[in-house]
């Protein structure tokens, strides 16, 4: 896990105050402040850290000001609204006597103030910036596995930066936790960088571009999975939520733009693409009408093997030449196989040919709790999936759905305290695709978990016929029950979580450790 310590770079960063507000603020006086560390939290500050305090969404970081100094924050910066004018900025700094320095859209400007303060590490690394409602960890991650496999390219040494955490896939460097404000992200990649990365893949959400955390970067590579609702809780509707994924596409320095041609969303993040970014499209199924771009992927005839799956490519350049190969992984379904797609297309764009490329895409192995295969062969296949929107769980039981020979059962609830409106609309898609629907507690949090099951049930046309076991290990041994060996079951929302939050309690919760007991209770009584 993440400490504090991570807000301070290797080689210790000793900054003159208004050295590293250069630009970003007008300083009355050379108070001779040194900086040490930076901080956006006020329960991280060290001794000798400059304290970012931003205008949040519920509140102003200033409210936490006295707790950053009695942690030893050496000076403040804050940005002024409404309720904190200069003039109250001034009566601060005479109250706590440390320079209280106004700047202006600090929220938008902290990323810029870190890239700085770390010494601009994006600067030595390619990045490839990955966005998207459904297949950002996975597309991130197979980037970092495919790029450091051995190819006609030399390999790269790729991180990754994301939900997952931070650091190298291959383990050499220990994931930390996930980052959650602009000081941390660089941070992240200052640490990376250090450890000898030459590349990042970073999962560029929507709230991490809206809250500008990645806004100093500076990606070689934009490429984009697919829209659907999600996140409207915080978005507010669909037109925002895309225009915060746009925000990706319009970044400085970017080289390529790798989008889904599949998704119509994607002509929007084409418009807004500069003269100089070379596009690459990639889908499945038959070519749409040709767009100009100046690489184009597609894949064809997805079949599920024993131990995977495969599917035919061609490619074409804006110069006419064309290939085809067979690309082979071994991962279920076709959102995998849009996923290995959006990473050919990146290889292809760094030059790599469809044949080294093909060959680096089959040391792809799947990740924890994303489509995640157990059993299978004697016995039933379970699948965990970390699916918890409408598009990702229609999805997700397609694919199992493709790999069973017998009845698909799914577990699944919704998290408490986020976007109500899906509930139904993921009740009515698994009770259209699932033969058997076991409906269970996801992460309550603090709304009612009886509450949350009748608004899903809201969505089936035959409620009556849904089961309803509420702890979430009982349901999943519920499914594995009505299981036989043909049969496949898919534990869909949770992933690789390893909590259950349900508000003032949180528990040990693991679905893949419970997937692994049960599958041991279904041998034991076989």
């Amino acid at each position: 896990m993440s400490a504090p310590a991570t807000m301070r770079a290797a080689g210790a960063p000793n900054w003159a105050l208004a050295e590293l507000l250069a630009g970003f603020a007008v300083l009355p006086f050379d108070s001779g402040v040194r900086v040490q560390g930076l901080t956006i939290d006020s329960r991280r500050t060290r001794p000798g850290d400059l304290f970012l305090a931003c205008r949040g969404l519920a509140s102003h970081g200033l409210v936490h000001v006295e707790e950053a100094l009695e942690r030893g924050a050496s000076a403040i910066a804050a940005e002024p609204d409404a309720d904190w004018g200069e003039a109250e900025l001034g009566r601060l700094a005479g109250e706590f006597a440390v320079p209280v320095i106004p700047v202006a859209n600090l929220g938008k400007r902290a990323a810029e103030i870190a890239a700085r303060f770390f010494g601009h590490p994006e600067a030595g690394l390619e990045i490839f910036a990955v966005t998207g409602t459904a297949g950002k960890t996975c597309v991130s991650h197979y980037c970092a596995q495919a790029l450091a496999a051995d190819g006609g390219l030399r390999g790269l040494r790729c991180g990754v930066i994301g939900s997952l955490g931070n650091g190298f896939v291959d383990g050499s460097v220990p994931m930390s936790s996930a980052v959650t404000d602009p000081v941390g992200f660089q941070a992240e990649l200052a640490r990376l960088a250090e450890a000898g990365a030459d590349a990042i893949a970073l999962e560029a959400s929507s709230h991490a571009l809206d809250q500008r955390r990645v806004g100093a970067v500076r990606p070689s590579h934009a490429l984009f999975t697919n829209l659907s609702r999600d996140h409207l809780d915080y978005h507010g509707d669909m037109a925002a939520y895309a225009a915060a994924k746009r925000r990706l596409f319009r970044l400085p320095g970017l080289r390529w733009a790798v989008l889904n041609d599949d998704d119509p969303v994607s002509e929007s993040m084409a418009a807004v693409l500069a003269d100089d970014v070379r596009l690459a499209l990639y889908g499945l199924g038959e070519v749409s009408p040709e767009r100009d771009c100046d690489l184009r992927v597609w894949g064809r005839h997805v079949r599920a093997c024993s131990d995977g799956l495969e599917l035919e490519v061609e490619t074409k350049m804006a110069d006419g030449g064309s290939e085809s190969g067979l690309l082979a992984a071994g991962l279920i379904g076709r959102a995998q196989a849009r996923n290995l797609l959006a990473v050919l297309a990146l290889l292809l764009s760094r030059g790599e040919t469809l044949q080294d490329a093909l060959a680096r895409l089959r040391s792809v192995r799947g990740l924890p709790g994303r489509m995640e295969r157990f059993g299978g062969g004697d016995r039933p296949l379970v699948v965990v999936d970390h699916a918890h929107a409408p598009d990702a769980l229609e999805q997700a039981l397609a694919e199992v759905r493709s790999h069973c020979r017998g009845q698909l059962l799914v577990v699944f609830g919704c998290g408490g305290g986020r976007d109500a409106g899906k509930r139904p609309l993921m009740g009515e898609i698994a009770e259209r695709l699932a033969d058997v629907l076991i409906l269970t507690d996801d992460n309550p949090r603090r709304e009612h978990g009886e509450q949350i099951v009748e608004q899903i049930l809201a969505g089936l046309a035959r409620p009556d016929d849904a089961i309803v076991e509420r702890q979430r290990a009982l349901a999943i041994r519920a499914a594995l029950a009505r299981a036989g060996r043909d049969d496949a079951v898919l534990v869909a929302g949770k992933g690789d979580e390893t909590i259950q939050d349900m508000g003032e309690l949180r528990v040990r919760f693991s679905d893949r450790a419970q997937v692994v007991q049960a599958l041991g209770e279904w041998e034991g009584r076989a």
